[in-house]
């Protein structure tokens, strides 16, 4: 089953929510209206809550764990995603924030209590270090991260494109009988 209850916490999905049948979603985990999830993605909201915004894509193979309380962190860190976020294939986001219209590469890491402001760019591969704070309207890339420029309003405009173009694939992904097969 994909969508599992754990410790008498049951995920919650908005309207027109799409999760392929090899993801799991788990726990304190709530997704937005229009939310994909796509094969392979882990979600698991088993020590704390993870909430994924509107419109949000995450791609194959992406793992979105959080950070527990504990003696060395006691408050510990949730994994919060805005709206319209594109995550891509294989990135790893653990114990982060991330704001709204925000790419995040593929293969990307973003660690414990870091925070992604609005309208920013992750270049692929780039590790984003626990507690970093990346400031709005840029393009950060590196291991770890370097804010190398600010976006164009080209790239802005992506961010609503690309949100758009994934509920549309999702959408017709719904109409699929995946039970059937």
């Amino acid at each position: 089953m994909k969508i599992r209850s754990y410790q008498g916490m049951t995920p919650k999905l908005g309207e027109r929510v799409f999760v392929d049948p090899s993801a799991v979603v788990l726990g304190d985990v709530e997704l937005g209206d229009d939310v994909s999830v796509w094969p392979l993605t882990v979600i698991r909201g088993d020590m704390h809550r993870i909430r994924v915004g509107a419109r949000t894509s995450l791609q194959d193979g992406s793992v979105l764990h959080i950070t527990h309380a504990g003696p060395y962190n006691p408050d510990g860190f949730p994994l919060i995603i805005g709206d319209d976020v594109t995550v891509g294939h294989q990135a790893m986001l653990h114990g982060c924030t991330i704001g709204n219209r925000v790419l995040v590469g593929m293969g990307a890491m973003i660690m414990d209590g870091a925070v992604v402001e609005d309208e920013v760019i992750v270049g692929a591969g780039s590790l984003v270090p626990p507690g970093k704070v990346l400031e709005s309207g840029y393009l950060y890339v590196g291991r770890p991260v370097k804010q190398v420029r600010a976006l164009t309003e080209k790239e802005i405009s992506f961010f609503t494109y690309t949100a758009g173009n994934y509920v549309r694939l999702k959408d017709k992904h719904l109409q699929e009988d995946y039970a059937a097969l």
